[in-house]
């Protein structure tokens, strides 16, 4: 029999006899030693930790994507911009303007670089020790804000979330990696200027620029990119505006920007020491604000975007519009001086009922090209909806009298024999109701004037019935011309068919109710020798810049012979000289114009008129919220004509100012 032999079980117990896959508690150790690993045990477990990670990131990097851009990250304001190129206003929720890298100059470019992340051209994309600090930040229950590069801020911005948490930092970190392979540098650089917040409001560069400084970031400064560069850090904690603490911290970290990117080699000493000067920022600007008539133009220039180019306004809530429109700023603005000046003079609605509710609108076209140069649509856009140069609902009264004049001097009128019979502006209605003339014919074909009759055997001349605002010529004479022609001279001049009112007995006094926008670019076609220009309020539409099709201008189209505008305007410059100040018309040189008179019933008083430059019309009527105009008697005062004297006094202050103000753009020769 074999002798069996067996460890004691002391020495079972500890192992001894058989070998351990992981030596530990170490054997053939005591004490304190015992339970200290081996190096072999301690790099094992280390290699096995990093391999661990490692395939954990490999994991996680390939099955983390580049997502899609958030929407806010694409979303652009639409800008506005004046006639001469300056921006108007900024609409939309994300105040962002993308602007390519090469727009941004270099040295704001630097800057940005020499602040967030001096390796930017030469990294992967990421910080490991951003990484490493954003985890130790997380266990001390701290924001895991903090050492992004460049690439990786953008990532946020562009393709997350702005929380704040270490899976969206794991997340960031692999997109970043991926991103960094895909695009270059430079579009990764032109991305994050555009998205990244500088505070007041402002998403990327551009915004920016015409935030702090009011300019184009094109025209920024080397000392201006630095400041801006500091905005990065949080336009909240740097935006000096916002409190004197603010205002420390900004001169700090501007002046550290500038000699970083010495110390960097993007500035040289010799240029480090221009700047400094604290570059001041403007005070914060309200150019956003859609308040006074701004509202006003904006909704005009909108409405004619999407009538000509088949936009929808979800097509421009996206944004990223850059709309350049007709209206002439300093205009504007003196027409809205105008108004307001005029009525707080005129109107005292504190003591006064009938001068409650008063309303007025008014608009500018230029002829030569009917470019709507002016408005003035209320008081604000922001408390009164409705544009008031724009709406229809206001009886035109005598301003539609010289299309009647028009009509039959262009046409002629019928006679009582079936025939034709050619009308001047000398011709006369007589006590018979018979159409007849004092010009007679003589050598050449000229016409004059016979002797002067006797006040009794006198009949006021359908020149002389313009003047006075007489109703029973022009009431005669369009029946006799032809209503339908009427009709259609002024549609043709530019007034809208819808706006036309039924062609009763009354018509050729005014009871259709054209706009403030209709009847100036009406007027502007005698002004242009009876060519009618259609009115626009837009001259170009950029998106990603290029240009959106569907803006170009329809050509001038002749509605009325040439001698036939001249002489209405022959008229209207003598019913002018009663209703115009003579200063006024000291300043405005030639013009036409002509006013509703002061009939009792009259719930609207108009003035329009035109130089060679503008034409341009001003109504005002009293509309209480929900009801029906009111009858004009007693506003103003018995002085008044009952309201007919403000649109004469504003057109004429207005006009004799655009008049001696160079802004305003003479209209296209030819």
């Amino acid at each position: 029999m074999r002798e069996v032999i067996t460890a004691p079980r002391s020495r079972r117990k500890q192992g001894i006899g058989r070998p351990r896959r992981i030596d530990y508690p170490r054997s053939g150790r005591g004490g304190v030693r015992r339970w200290v690993p081996s190096w072999r045990l301690s790099l094992g477990v280390f290699l096995s930790l990093v391999g661990g990670l490692l395939g954990l990131f490999a994991g996680v990097y390939a099955y983390v994507d580049v997502p899609s851009e958030n929407a806010a990250a694409s979303q652009q304001a639409n800008v506005y911009y004046w006639a001469d190129g300056s921006p108007m206003v900024t609409v939309g929720s994300v105040n962002r303007q993308n602007v390519p890298l090469a727009t941004v100059p270099v040295p704001v470019r630097n800057a940005a670089i020499a602040a967030e992340n001096a390796g930017f051209y030469t990294d992967s994309g990421v910080s490991l020790t951003g990484l490493a600090r954003a985890a130790a930040n997380m266990a001390r229950g701290r924001e895991t804000q903090g050492g992004s590069t460049i690439t990786q801020q953008y990532v946020k911005n562009t393709y997350l979330s702005q929380e704040q948490t270490l899976s969206r930092k794991a997340q960031e970190f692999c997109i970043a990696l991926k991103l960094d392979s895909r695009k270059s540098k430079d579009e990764i650089l032109q991305g994050y200027l555009n998205t990244s917040w500088f505070g007041r409001g402002a998403y990327g560069i551009q915004a920016a620029a015409r935030a702090y400084y009011g300019v184009g970031v094109a025209e920024v400064n080397p000392s201006q990119g630095a400041f801006l560069a500091t905005l990065l850090k949080g336009g909240n904690a740097y935006d000096p505006a916002l409190g004197e603490s603010n205002r420390r911290r900004a001169v700090e970290r501007w002046s550290w920007i500038l000699d970083r990117e010495v110390e960097l080699g993007m500035l040289s000493p010799q240029e480090r020491a221009g700047y400094t000067a604290f570059p001041e920022p403007r005070e914060q600007s309200l150019d956003n604000s859609l308040s006074g008539q701004t509202g006003y133009l904006v909704d005009l220039a909108k409405r004619y975007v999407k009538k000509q180019t088949g936009l929808t306004d979800a097509d421009l809530d996206r944004g990223g519009y850059r709309v350049h429109t007709t209206f002439d700023r300093n205009a504007v603005r003196e027409l809205e001086r105008s108004v307001e000046g005029i009525l707080a003079s005129g109107l005292d609605p504190e003591s006064r009922a009938e001068d409650r509710f008063v309303e007025v609108g008014a608009a500018s076209v230029r002829p030569g090209d009917g470019a709507i140069v002016a408005v003035y649509g209320g008081e604000d856009a922001t408390r009164h909806f409705t544009n008031n140069a724009d709406t229809a609902g206001v009886p035109a009264g005598s301003v539609f009298k010289p299309f009647v004049l028009a009509t039959a001097l262009q046409h002629g009128v019928r006679g009582g024999d079936g025939g034709v019979r050619s009308v001047s502006t000398e011709s006369f209605y007589d006590a018979a109701g018979r159409l007849s003339s004092r010009l007679l014919p003589v050598d050449g074909g000229r016409q004059t004037l016979p002797a002067p009759l006797a006040a009794a055997e006198r009949f006021p001349t359908l020149r002389e019935a313009m003047a006075s605002s007489a109703d029973t010529p022009f009431r005669k004479l369009g029946s006799d011309t032809g209503l339908k022609r009427v009709e259609d001279m002024a549609v043709g001049a530019g007034m809208l068919r819808s706006s036309m009112a039924p062609r009763d007995s009354e018509f050729a006094l005014g009871t259709s109710s054209p706009s403030a926008i209709r009847v100036a670019n009406s007027y502007a076609t005698f002004a242009g020798g009876g060519l009618r220009y259609e009115p626009y309020s837009v001259t170009r539409v950029l998106h990603g810049g290029a240009p959106v099709e569907g803006l170009q201008q329809p050509p001038a189209r002749r509605v009325m012979d040439a001698v036939v505008a001249l002489d209405v305007t022959s008229v209207l410059r003598d019913a002018a000289r009663t209703t115009v100040a003579s200063t006024a018309q000291n300043a405005l040189g030639g013009f036409a114009a002509l006013s509703t008179g002061g009939e009792e019933t009259q719930r609207a008083a108009w003035f329009a008129g035109y130089t060679d430059r503008l034409s341009t019309a001003v109504t005002m009527f009293r509309s209480p919220p929900g009801k029906p105009l009111l009858p004009l008697e007693g506003t103003g005062g018995e002085d008044s004509e009952r309201g007919s004297v403000f649109p004469a006094r504003i057109w004429s202050d207005y006009s004799a100012k655009t008049e001696a103000s160079s802004s305003v753009p003479a209209p296209p020769s030819g």
